[in-house]
C-alpha cells in the first residue's frame, strides 16, 4: 500500500494519523466515487431533477444532510453532462465533502459575503441558491482563464447576486467589510486523487501554507466584528489546516465556532475542537472546514 502513494505523504499521514488511519485513507484515496450533484434551486427543485432522471432510467439515492444533493449509482459524469438538466445548468456536478464549506457558513438573504477564492463557481453558486439570489455576494479570483470559468458558471446557473472581481485576495483593501466570508482556500489536495499528479510535492505544500496564512490573515481583517467565516482546504494534512488557523487564532480576536454534522459524514481525528475533517472514503473527498467568529 505505502508504494501507491508519494513516500513522502504516506509519512506525513503516519506520524499525523498512524498506521490504522493512514491505511484506511489510502483506501479510500483509490476508491470509486459515483457521481454526485446539487440541485441547482435558483432554476429548478428536488422533485423535477428526480424525475428527469427517472426518465433517463437513471438510479440516484437521496444525502440525508443536504435534501438539494443526490449521489447517481449507475452513470458516469460525461452521460450527464449530454443531459438537458446539466446544459441548461438545472444541476451543479460538485463532490458531496465540498457541498459542506458553504452550508456551514449558512449564509442569509441580505448579508454582504465574500467569496475569496472562487473559481469555478461551485460554492458561489451553492451561496447564491441558499440566499435566493438576495445576497451580495463578491467572488474573487486572480486567475484570467478561471475567472472566464467562473462568469459562465455564474451565468449558466441563473446567479444574479455576484459581483465578480479579477483580484488576488490577498491584495483586497483593508476598508472592505463583510458580513461573512467564504475561504475555500488552494490546497495540495492531499485530501483527494489530485495526490497521483506531477504537481504534488512537498515543496507545493510548503508553499501553499504561506498563502493560505496570508488569505486567512485578510479574511479576518475585513471580517466585520461578529461576523463569521469558514476557512476550508481539500486537503487532510495539519500542515495546510490547523497548523495555519492556530497560528492565526493565536494573532487575532477570533473564536471558533463548534460544527455539528451528520452522523453519516466520515471524520478523521482534528487537534482542534469544533472543527472537522472529512475523511477520504468511496463517496467522500478528504476534506478539511473549521468556523470561525471575530470577536
Amino acid at each position: 500500500m505505502q508504494n501507491e502513494i508519494p513516500e513522502f505523504l504516506y509519512n506525513m499521514l503516519l506520524k499525523q494519523y498512524g498506521e490504522e488511519i493512514t491505511g484506511n485513507i489510502i483506501k479510500g484515496y483509490f476508491a470509486k466515487r459515483p457521481v454526485t450533484l446539487r440541485v441547482n434551486t435558483l432554476k429548478s427543485n428536488i422533485s423535477n431533477i428526480e424525475k428527469q432522471l427517472k426518465l433517463e432510467n437513471i438510479q440516484y439515492k437521496k444525502v440525508e444532510w443536504n435534501e438539494n444533493a443526490l449521489i447517481l449509482e449507475n452513470v458516469r459524469e460525461i452521460e450527464i453532462q449530454k443531459l438537458a438538466i446539466y446544459q441548461n445548468g438545472e444541476i451543479y456536478l460538485q463532490s458531496l465533502s465540498s457541498m459542506l464549506p458553504a452550508i456551514i457558513l449558512e449564509p442569509r438573504e441580505k448579508e454582504n459575503i465574500l467569496d475569496m477564492a472562487a473559481a469555478p463557481g461551485g460554492k458561489t453558486t451553492q451561496i447564491a441558491a441558499i440566499t435566493n439570489n438576495k445576497s451580495m455576494i463578491t467572488a474573487c479570483e486572480k486567475n484570467k482563464i478561471r475567472l472566464e470559468r467562473l462568469k459562465y458558471n455564474l451565468e449558466k446557473q441563473g446567479v444574479k447576486c455576484v459581483n465578480v472581481m479579477q483580484e488576488d485576495a490577498r491584495k483586497l483593501s483593508d476598508y472592505f467589510s463583510f458580513d461573512k466570508i467564504l475561504l475555500d482556500s488552494p490546497c495540495s489536495g492531499s485530501g483527494t486523487d489530485n495526490i497521483n499528479q506531477d504537481s504534488f510535492s512537498k515543496e507545493l505544500i510548503d508553499r501553499l501554507v504561506k498563502v493560505q496564512y496570508d488569505l486567512l490573515t485578510k479574511a479576518i481583517k475585513i471580517l466585520k466584528h461578529g461576523g463569521e467565516m469558514v476557512y476550508s482546504t481539500c486537503s487532510i494534512l495539519m500542515q495546510e489546516n490547523e497548523e495555519v488557523l492556530e497560528k492565526v487564532l493565536s494573532k487575532n480576536n477570533v473564536e471558533i465556532i463548534p460544527i455539528q454534522i451528520d452522523k453519516n459524514i466520515p471524520t478523521l481525528p482534528v487537534k482542534i475542537k469544533g472543527t472537522i475533517c472529512v475523511h477520504p472514503t468511496n463517496e467522500f473527498e478528504g476534506f478539511y472546514i473549521a468556523k470561525i467568529k471575530k470577536v
